[in-house]
């Protein structure tokens, strides 16, 4: 299908960015790599007056080393973050998963916080970010804020940005532990996700993070009790599903999804422990 009319902006800095949002409220949307975005425009599922570009604002691709931190730019594409040897040595999980998303064409202009931004429960990067206990910046008229990655999906495609927000950042605590696993299911390698696992080894337990399996990206939080409680990685898997509300589809039934959550996250535990 084709969209709906809309205007176009493409601003030369973030600041002219958020005056853009700021001056015309819902009506605008931000635009980076696209892949999210366009294809609901094309359904006429989003209808937004004006899009935003920022895809060319250099200020917002970065991966910094702030010790116990790495922050990752919001423009920086899921190439590059698999690619970028600061994140391979400090935080392997994340490069790894980034490197697994789409084809290459999707890796190469997906950004890493389109795909956080976007709020789609399926994504995996959302997953990694709860896993590793991780936040977000968003910055506005009003400045910045750091928002926890278990309070900034509210729902389905529903954020915590506000409307004249941009996200800046992702902040990724660098885990003491390197090990972690990911696992997922799906039809064919580029498509999303039916259930998906991401756990990374702490120094008690791990951090767990589900994909598809609710509204919205959840911590498997009955398995990280579990584990740091001493169960076994196997036993702590079985509680994998407790707390999520996954739905039917052509894909999976609601228990064909809790038995899949089970499944990966043991099979990404084994790999954390190992």
């Amino acid at each position: 299908m084709i969209p709906a009319p809309f205007e176009y902006a493409r601003p030369s800095s973030l600041e002219e960015a958020i005056g853009l949002l700021a001056e015309r409220g819902e009506e605008a949307k931000l635009l980076a790599g696209g892949h999210s975005l366009l294809p609901l425009m094309k359904l006429r599922l989003a209808t937004p007056a004006l899009l935003v570009d920022i895809g060319r604002l250099e200020e917002l691709c970065y991966v910094r080393d702030e010790g116990d931190v790495v922050a990752v730019g919001a423009l920086t594409t899921h190439d590059t973050a698999s690619r970028h040897e600061l994140l391979r040595q400090k935080i392997p999980v994340f490069s790894a998963v980034a490197g697994q998303i789409g084809d290459p064409q999707v890796r190469h202009r997906g950004t890493v916080g389109g795909s956080v931004a976007h709020g789609d429960a399926a994504s995996d990067l959302p997953a990694v970010l709860l896993a590793l206990g991780g936040s977000v910046v968003a910055v506005g008229p009003d400045g910045r804020r750091e928002i926890p990655a278990d309070q900034f999906h509210l729902g389905f495609l529903e954020t915590a940005l506000a409307e004249d927000e941009v996200l800046l950042e992702l902040r990724l605590p660098v885990p003491a532990h390197p090990a972690y696993g990911f696992e997922k299911l799906t039809k064919r390698a580029q498509d999303w996700a039916i259930v998906g696992a991401v756990a990374v080894r702490r120094e008690e337990g791990a951090g767990l993070g589900l994909i598809n399996m609710a509204s919205v990206p959840l911590r498997a939080a009955a398995v990280e009790e579990a584990l740091a409680a001493g169960a076994p990685p196997a036993e702590a898997a079985e509680r994998a599903d407790e707390g999520t509300e996954p739905a039917g589809d052509l894909n999976a039934s609601p228990e064909f999804r809790r038995h899949l959550a089970r499944v990966l996250t043991r099979r990404a535990l084994e790999k954390a422990f190992a």
